[in-house]
C-alpha cells in the first residue's frame, strides 16, 4: 500500500504545479482560473504536433512552451482590458467562457483522437529502502518546490515583487500610483500558462491524452489549492502531494481504484465543512 501512495507523488505533484498557477492567478489579479489546465493542454497538443512532424523534442516542447505562454497572456490581456474592475464572481465566471472556447479550438484543430505523447524525463526509478519512487516525480516535486520558493522570493524581495502585492491589494490605487497594471496582469497569466503546458506534458504519458480530459485536471488543481487556502504556496504543494497520496493509495484498492481519479471532490468537500466549521458553530450558539 506505501507504494502505491508514493506511485500517486506524480498526479500529486501535478496537481501542486496547477494549484500554484491558481493560487499565483487568484492572489495577483483576483480571479480563479477554470481555464487554467486547458491553456496547457493546448500548448501540449502544440508539441505533439510538432514532434509527429519530426521536430527535436526540445525545439517541440519550447514551441507548446511558448503557445500556453502567448495564450495565457492574450487571455490575460482580454481580461484587463475588459473585466479589470469586475467583481471576483464575474471574473472567474468569465474564465469558464475561456474554458469553453479552448476547448472547440482545440477539438477543432486538433481533433479528438488520442496521440502518443512523448515521456520528457524517462521511466527510471529511484529505490531507498524497498520504494520505488520514479524519477519524475522526483522532477515534478522538485520543479513544485523550486516555482513555489521562487515566487515567494519575487513577492518578498524585489521592486517587482512589491508591485504585484499593491496590485494584488489596491489594484486601483496602485495603478494611480503608476504600476504597470495592465502589463503585469497579462505577465501573470503567461508565466501561468507555461507553468501549467510543462505541468499537462509531464502528467500526459500517464493518463488519456484527450484534449477534455486533461482540461479537467484544473479540478484537482482547484482542490490543492482550496487546501493552501488560496493563499499559502506550500500548502497548495502539499494539497496537491496529498490528494496525489490519497489516489494512490485508492488505486491498491478493488472497491475504490476505479473512482480514485475523482478522490479530490472529497478532499474538496471536506475542506469546505473544515472552513466553514467556525460559522456553523456561532449559528449553532
Amino acid at each position: 500500500m506505501i507504494q502505491a501512495a508514493i506511485a500517486g507523488l506524480v498526479s500529486g505533484g501535478v496537481y501542486a504545479l496547477l494549484g500554484v498557477c491558481v493560487v499565483l492567478l487568484y492572489r495577483m489579479v483576483g480571479v480563479l482560473n477554470l481555464a487554467q489546465a486547458a491553456i496547457g493542454v493546448f500548448g501540449m497538443f502544440v508539441v505533439l504536433v510538432c514532434y509527429e512532424h519530426n521536430w527535436p523534442l526540445g525545439l517541440a516542447v519550447a514551441s507548446g512552451l511558448l503557445t500556453s505562454t502567448a495564450l495565457g497572456g492574450l487571455l490575460g490581456g482580454v481580461m484587463a482590458r475588459w473585466f479589470s474592475e469586475a467583481s471576483l464572481q464575474v471574473r472567474s465566471s468569465v474564465t469558464i467562457a475561456f474554458l469553453i472556447s479552448i476547448l472547440t479550438v482545440g477539438l477543432w484543430i486538433f481533433g479528438s483522437d488520442p496521440r502518443p505523447v512523448p515521456n520528457l524525463v524517462g521511466t527510471g526509478s529511484l529505490w531507498v529502502s524497498g520504494l520505488v519512487i520514479p524519477h519524475l516525480a522526483l522532477v515534478i516535486l522538485g520543479t513544485a518546490l523550486l516555482l513555489a520558493g521562487s515566487i515567494s522570493l519575487l513577492l518578498q524581495r524585489t521592486l517587482l515583487g512589491v508591485w504585484l502585492r499593491a496590485l494584488a491589494e489596491r489594484p486601483t490605487a496602485a495603478e494611480l500610483l503608476g504600476v504597470p497594471a495592465q502589463a503585469l496582469t497579462v505577465g501573470v497569466w503567461a508565466v501561468a500558462g507555461a507553468i501549467s503546458c510543462l505541468a499537462i506534458l509531464l502528467i500526459a504519458p500517464s493518463r488519456s491524452p484527450e484534449f477534455p480530459v486533461l482540461s479537467l485536471l484544473v479540478l484537482p488543481g482547484m482542490a490543492a489549492a482550496l487546501l493552501g487556502l488560496f493563499k499559502s504556496f506550500s500548502l497548495t504543494i502539499l494539497g496537491g502531494l496529498g490528494i496525489g497520496l490519497i489516489e494512490g493509495l485508492a488505486s491498491s484498492l478493488p472497491a475504490v481504484a476505479p473512482y480514485r481519479q475523482a478522490l479530490w471532490f472529497l478532499v474538496m468537500l471536506a475542506a469546505l465543512l473544515w472552513i466553514q466549521r467556525k460559522e456553523v458553530w456561532d449559528a449553532a450558539r
